[in-house]
């Protein structure tokens, strides 16, 4: 059975590191850990690992952040994978920096992501995986914050997390929804 792992993000070296892009980040650190590698494709960069006889196929979109639904839809169809065994990686604002929240749908939230992907697909039952980016910016500076790097202490967290976070969307896959939600809804 194969799983499709979408971390949202931004493409370009003025968005690497920042908030926004852990969805990215997340995935970054779990090909690395697996020895694997990205391959530019069609509509981002594409990883392939399998665990336990399971396929995870792992897409940074090269869409940007508010077309993201292209990508996933596209790699929906080309790999033949239902929408039950989708899971996107995305930043939150609403959650402090280290909480994570599984859900299997949803609104968008607010998120430019999320928001292209319902349009795309035209629903929301799809699982996502959000992750806790905090709001500590003054009124008016959202932007700033979202896509600005990460404070000291958040950086020397941030190794952590992105294991934590790899570790969910694993579980998703070899365990299933109801049992990551419970593994992994919680504070790092």
């Amino acid at each position: 059975m194969s799983y499709l792992i979408v971390g949202l993000g931004n493409i370009g070296i003025e968005y690497a590191g920042t908030r926004h892009n852990i969805g990215f980040s997340v995935l970054d650190a779990w090909v690395k850990a697996s020895n694997a590698v990205f391959v530019d494709v069609r509509y981002g960069a594409r990883a392939e690992l399998r665990i336990k006889g399971k396929t995870f196929i792992l897409i940074k979109p090269s869409t940007y952040m508010n077309l993201s639904g292209r990508a996933v839809n596209y790699w929906l169809q080309a790999e033949k994978i239902a929408i039950e065994q989708l899971l996107v990686i995305v930043d939150d604002l609403a959650l402090p920096f280290g909480t994570i929240r599984m859900r299997k749908q949803g609104s968008d939230g607010g998120h430019n992501g999320l928001r292209h992907i319902n349009e795309t697909l035209g629903m929301n039952d799809y699982a996502r995986l959000r992750v806790g980016i905090g709001n500590e910016f003054s009124e008016g500076q959202q932007v700033d914050y979202v896509l600005g790097e990460w404070g000291v202490e958040e950086k020397l967290a941030l190794p952590a997390l992105l294991g934590r976070v790899a570790d969910a969307a694993k579980a998703f896959g070899l365990q299933g929804i109801d049992r990551a939600m419970n593994a992994y809804n919680s504070k790092i």
